[in-house]
């Protein structure tokens, strides 16, 4: 084992991201035991986005799945994107039968990204990248900001509060790709929709969304 990871496993336990629990040292995947058992599994066939051919994601976004969610997007728990890449790159490899090009994400503003730190779904998208050994590209670009889409309830006002707000950067050239478009949470698909089309008018002939989590 890598020294200076050893330390800082001592001095920061590595937890479960769902439940907290301090990991075990056989629990090496980032993942414990008794949550790998109980996680609300998403086991049903991709949901339907438009402008996607399909959006998968590993599990459902409820209980400890938003907790662990909220952590990994506000709380500093970014070091939980390699968890949550390996579960999407294999729910993705599990339920696509069709080889991708490349990969990309629904970003965050320069301002958010700054504030935060960091752009969590080019953090999972680049995990994804790593585990399926598919290149990762960076295709969008946020061109307004947006309330956050999960404190807006009804569909249309989803719809509303993303449109126009991305676009593909420019001189990107997806002619004829399939590309894998990644988000952190889908729920009525909005987000991933608006980026999908900017994608497809950029020349991509497929995308395939593909999130941590399905709120429904």
């Amino acid at each position: 084992m890598n020294l200076v990871k050893l330390v800082l496993d001592l001095i920061y336990p590595p937890r479960c991201p769902f439940c907290g629990r301090v990991l075990e040292v056989w629990e090496e995947e980032g993942l414990c035991h008794q949550c790998q058992k109980t996680l609300p599994w998403q086991l049903e066939v991709g949901k339907q986005v438009d402008f996607c051919a399909r959006c998968f994601s590993p599990l459902w976004y409820r209980g400890s799945v938003r907790r662990g969610m909220e952590q990994f997007k506000f709380r500093g728990g970014q070091i939980h994107a390699r968890l949550f890449g390996t579960l999407m790159a294999q729910c993705l490899h599990d339920q696509w039968g069709e080889e991708v090009d490349c990969i990309t994400w629904v970003p965050v503003t320069r301002w958010r990204r700054g504030q935060r730190g960091f752009d969590q779904c080019e953090l999972l998208a680049r995990e994804v990248g790593k585990n399926l050994g598919v290149e990762v590209v960076s295709a969008l670009e946020k061109v307004r900001d947006t309330k956050q889409q999960a404190r807006i309830t009804s569909s249309s006002a989803r719809q509303a509060n993303v449109t126009g707000a991305y676009a593909a950067r420019e001189g990107i050239d997806l002619t004829g790709k399939q590309v894998v478009l990644v988000d952190d949470v889908v729920t009525s698909g909005a987000t991933l929709a608006e980026c999908a089309a900017c994608l497809r008018i950029a020349g991509a002939e497929k995308v395939i969304g593909l999130t941590v989590a399905r709120a429904k």
